[in-house]
């Protein structure tokens, strides 16, 4: 399992540019492709290119799921102390079969906690292949939208929604974007987060 952990803008100073955490999987740490063409560092520079000072940290990690983030994420929080947490996560869990209930316990978790540490959180949601039948495959998806409307949480419908169908635009494996597909992950996110950062 491949992970960086690490700040995508180090010319900001910790100390004084407000956070933005990313706590992903694969698809926002850039699978298949160099570091710098991943949403998330494309994200830092438009945040600059917009005026913004804030700073991003990912925290992502390929075949992450939620539980494995959720031990993660405490220290995260502590050692960057986000204004924003980005949570880009489930995929795996889904594509593992795992029960929807524990999925949604992990989620809300990591909402919690976020929320406790003081952050404003932006869930993004994730579809999967049918191969667990239509039940699973609907209850699943439908479960990031029934996390961010109990919480009142601004949501990312679906993070591949331009990209997923296009075969031009997905790696040969079928489940990641590659790097022309990347702005287009951004311009998904973009208008979500934008309302939750408050111009320094």
């Amino acid at each position: 399992m491949a992970t960086w952990f690490g700040v995508v803008a180090r010319a900001a100073d910790a100390t004084s540019s407000p956070t933005i955490l990313v706590l992903g999987d694969s698809l926002s740490a850039a699978y298949g492709i160099r570091v710098e063409q991943g949403w998330v560092s494309l994200l830092q520079a438009r945040l600059r290119a917009k005026g913004y000072g804030h700073r991003v940290v990912n925290a992502s990690s390929s075949g992450e799921t939620t539980g494995g983030a959720l031990a993660r994420l405490p220290r995260a929080l502590a050692t960057h102390r986000p204004v924003v947490v980005v949570v880009e996560l489930g995929g795996n869990d889904g594509l593992r079969g795992l029960p929807i209930a524990d999925i949604r316990a992990n989620l809300e978790k990591i909402v919690e906690l976020a929320q406790q540490a003081g952050a404003k959180v932006l869930v993004v949601g994730m579809r999967i292949p049918p191969n667990y039948g239509a039940a699973y495959t609907r209850q699943f998806h439908d479960l990031f939208g029934q996390i961010a409307s109990s919480h009142r949480l601004a949501q990312v419908p679906f993070l591949l929604e331009d990209v997923a169908l296009d075969d031009t635009l997905m790696q040969d494996d079928g489940l990641h974007p590659t790097a022309a597909a990347q702005p287009k992950l951004l311009d998904e996110i973009w208008p979500r987060l934008v309302p939750l950062l408050a111009r320094k």
